[in-house]
């Protein structure tokens, strides 16, 4: 999980960010991205991909992390944002934003995906785009989960106001309930309302 971060320690870079972001797929809530800092030749056999691990695995690796990075930040783009820029777009933009708010700030960041490069307006560091990066680079794999557990309390918290969509459950996925329940009871303003569900 190291073998991305070595190569750039090896060149001169020492504040590897990881950038991951969670929610794309989802119908409500926004978008939320974690940018995160690992100290040089450190590896945490606990910090993986969050979709390999367990509700209660992610939140002690969350610990961990926090405990261990050198620096680690998370941002979101709303649903209202995500509207007028697409998907992509905010996803891109909360990682951008969470890179910025590094402290100290990163000098590479490690983006999981591809799609970097469409985004580099403001974004001042190098990068390097890696596809499944939550699955090959620690850096990511410690942002996938600081994303996944913020948002997942968030839309925890979100459910307290409208527990008929289940969004403890389903974290506003698109699961059967959360579609009945759109049908009987409409969208909120936490819902994407640019998504195709919403349209005439």
């Amino acid at each position: 999980m190291l073998s991305h971060e070595r190569r750039l320690w090896a060149d001169g870079y020492e504040r590897v960010a990881g950038l991951d972001e969670a929610g794309r797929g989802c119908l409500a809530g926004p978008v939320v991205a974690a940018a995160v800092i690992m100290p040089p030749q450190v590896e945490i056999t606990a910090i993986q991909d969050s979709k390999a691990l367990s509700e209660g695995q992610r939140l002690d690796a969350r610990a961990t992390i926090e405990d261990e990075a050198v620096a680690a930040s998370i941002a979101r783009c709303s649903p209202t944002e995500i509207d007028d820029r697409n998907i992509l777009q905010a996803a891109l933009e909360a990682m951008r934003r969470a890179a910025s708010g590094c402290r100290p700030p990163p000098d590479f960041v490690l983006v999981d995906g591809n799609q970097w490069d469409r985004n580099l307006v403001d974004a001042p560091w190098p990068h390097e785009t890696v596809v499944k990066g939550d699955a090959k680079s620690q850096s990511i794999a410690a942002a996938s989960i600081l994303a996944k557990t913020e948002r997942d309390a968030l839309m925890c918290d979100l459910h307290e106001a409208h527990p008929e969509y289940d969004w403890a459950s389903n974290v506003g996925y698109p699961t059967q309930q959360h579609y009945d329940a759109l049908r009987e009871h409409g969208a909120t303003p936490h819902h994407r309302q640019s998504f195709t569900l919403f349209r005439d």
